[in-house]
């Protein structure tokens, strides 16, 4: 059975993470971090 669908609005704020298995890095590269950290002031 599918979960429900999330409730979505313009302006919501939503709560991310981000997490490697058994504690293995997430990004290849500082930048690579940088970079998605960009992308979320953005949004």
């Amino acid at each position: 059975m599918a979960r429900p669908l999330r409730v979505e609005y313009p302006g919501a704020y939503y709560h991310v993470i981000n997490r490697g298995n058994a504690g293995e890095d997430i990004f290849h590269s500082i930048r690579d971090r940088e970079k998605f950290l960009e992308y979320l002031e953005v949004i």
